[in-house]
């Protein structure tokens, strides 16, 4: 089996088109406020400052595009952060400039898009462009008074590896992203979480978007979690839009998990090889495939997270487990969890999850938190504040 491995600092630039290291003005380090305006300097290749982040949490967008007739503000996580249910316009002066200031809102690291002349694009003049397995976004970081718990910290830090494998399920190479904690010896026995995206989402997702790697690096120097590491796979096994994507993708990846990712891990690092040393938990699609497969393999994993997601007909898709007389015995630690502001539209799944499990007794950490709905925002205060924390506290 090949293995190509690759620092995490490398990956992010070959991956993300600089997507941290060469972030907004002064950004030679990894900020925590790297689009405040320090200088007055326009990013490498940009016309015009954009996002420019003010002390107040306000935030002005610039775009230099005198031909345009229309630009708006658009992107789930920052209209929900500005109480807005439609796009914002910007106001154009007489030399062209498009300009929108808007806020104040909470620090967090939000997701938007412009909207051109109805054409939803990125920011062009934002370096923090985000990478994935769907159209371009950007994303602008409002600092707070310090870094937060999503950023690096003057602690020891993990290592983020790449590994490129050849999967025989899938009949191609596939990569996968590994955490190991800072200290990480391979004289010790270390559990393992199995850690997955969503629809749309790469390998590579949880360490960009999620800040993954980073989170871990400040709960272990809090003293809030386990040492443990941390796989981040790809679980894209069917194309999102095959219209049969539901009936491949439970048994796929199922059989990836069993035959290529879990032996990979095994094989590659000290781990904990037994169910009791492995947990599974993946957001919104990956969420689902949490339920759907690792619910039905209590034999390989015994702790999971499912964030976002659920199914409104639990009662049968999950009724094998549902109705285990053993279930509580078989699971150390079982998390649904879902932000504050997706609760009312698709977190209805999640809610039907819980209370499923409710009504079967089966014991679980039902949690509804952060500022966000479906996005980044609500999966990272997820990963800090319940997932990360809770997991093999007892083992």
């Amino acid at each position: 089996m090949a293995i190509n491995r690759v620092n995490c600092l490398l990956t992010a630039l070959l991956l993300a088109g600089n997507h941290w290291v060469q972030a907004q003005q002064a950004h030679v380090n990894l900020d925590w406020n790297p689009q405040k305006n320090t200088q007055n300097l326009l990013p490498f290749g940009a016309n015009v400052i954009s996002p420019d982040v003010h002390d107040d949490h306000t935030i002005t967008f610039r775009l230099k595009a005198p031909e345009a007739k229309q630009v708006m503000l658009t992107g789930g996580p920052l209209l929900l952060a500005l109480n807005a249910k439609d796009p914002i316009p910007f106001q154009k002066n007489a030399d062209g400039l498009w300009s929108l200031t808007v806020g104040p809102i909470k620090p967090d690291i939000y997701v938007y898009k412009f909207v051109i002349d109805g054409v939803q694009v990125v920011d062009p003049n934002n370096t923090l462009t985000g990478f994935n397995d769907q159209p371009g976004y950007s994303n602008v970081v409002v600092q707070g008074d310090g870094p937060a718990y999503y950023d690096a910290k003057a602690v020891p830090h993990g290592a983020v590896t790449c590994h490129i494998y050849h999967s025989d399920v899938l009949n191609g190479e596939r990569e996968m992203y590994v955490y190991t904690p800072p200290g990480y010896s391979s004289k010790k026995k270390y559990p393992v979480l199995y850690l997955m995206g969503g629809s749309g989402e790469l390998a590579s997702g949880w360490s960009l978007d999620g800040r993954a790697n980073f989170i871990a690096d400040n709960l272990l120097a809090e003293g809030k979690m386990v040492p443990m590491l941390i796989a981040m796979p790809n679980n894209q096994v069917v194309h999102r839009s095959d219209p049969a994507h539901t009936e491949k993708t439970f048994r796929l990846l199922e059989d990836e998990l069993k035959k290529q990712i879990v032996p990979f891990m095994d094989k590659t690092y000290s781990t904990r090889a037994d169910r009791t040393g492995r947990a599974l938990a993946g957001l919104s699609m990956g969420g689902r495939h949490t339920q759907l497969v690792g619910l039905t393999n209590l034999d390989m994993f015994s702790s999971f997270a499912i964030l976002s997601a659920g199914d409104l007909e639990t009662e049968t898709v999950s009724a094998t487990f549902l109705n285990d007389p053993k279930a509580n015995q078989k699971v150390d630690y079982l998390l649904v969890g879902q932000g504050t502001g997706e609760v009312e539209t698709i977190g209805k799944r999640a809610v039907a999850l819980h209370e499923a499990l409710q009504k079967h007794n089966i014991r679980h950490d039902y949690y509804v938190g952060g500022e966000g709905a479906h996005d980044w925002g609500t999966w990272r205060h997820l990963l800090y504040y319940r997932l990360l924390p809770n997991l093999w506290r007892n083992k």
